[in-house]
């Protein structure tokens, strides 16, 4: 697993890295005993989860920019997102549609289920199955950005750890665990909400991009 940002020049996840705290760290003082994983949850309006031939996730490199705010993803600190959409072609290229957010994925994705889009599966960084790091950079709480295939997860099988003074590359976001304990244990520590993937609405997803 990784134990640092992939990304390259950008300061915020390559500058001065102080008051490290890795996964194994927080889950040693975390919540014990609660190792309950979402798999199973229902997936958010357009997409039901994938099915057996979906597509499988892909790593991102230095060519894959994200589709709203054009940085280049592995750059940056912060969970990715990848979407697939097998009717349509997102923004001119062939699928995944790939963000360095998780709250721009979801304000692509509620954009284009208004135009009648449908999603046949989205991943997420899951933060349940790499080593990572919270970090100081930029005055700012960072996490660790993790774009290999291995790295990502079925939104519909996460908790989510929303609105925390962890930032990724866009600020405030959806941090994601397969497993719940994780997800409660990161909360405890750094606060926050937890949601589930069809308790992301646009109103939450336009508080992060506020925030």
């Amino acid at each position: 697993m990784c134990h640092h940002c992939d990304g390259g020049a950008d300061s915020r996840a390559a500058g001065s890295v102080s008051d490290r705290v890795t996964r194994r760290q927080l889950l040693t003082c975390g919540v014990a005993g609660l190792a309950a994983v979402t798999a199973g949850c229902s997936s958010s309006p357009g997409g039901d989860g994938p099915t057996a031939d979906a597509p499988a996730a892909i790593t991102l490199d230095d060519d894959d920019a994200c589709e709203l705010c054009g940085m280049i993803i592995p750059n940056h600190p912060g969970p990715s997102v990848e979407i697939f959409y097998p009717q349509h072609t997102p923004s001119g290229h062939e699928n995944p549609a790939r963000f360095c957010s998780t709250w721009e994925a979801f304000k692509y994705d509620f954009d284009r289920q208004d135009r009648g889009w449908e999603r046949s599966v989205m991943y997420v960084t899951d933060y349940s199955a790499v080593d990572y790091d919270v970090f100081e950079g930029g005055g700012d709480q960072l996490i660790t950005r993790h774009p290999q295939a291995d790295a990502f997860v079925d939104a519909s099988a996460v908790t989510f750890v929303a609105g925390s003074p962890v930032k990724g590359a866009m600020g405030k976001d959806l941090i994601a665990f397969s497993e719940r304990g994780d997800a409660e244990s990161f909360r405890s520590t750094y606060g926050g909400e937890l949601v589930g993937v069809d308790e992301v609405t646009p109103e939450l997803i336009a508080q992060l991009a506020n925030a």
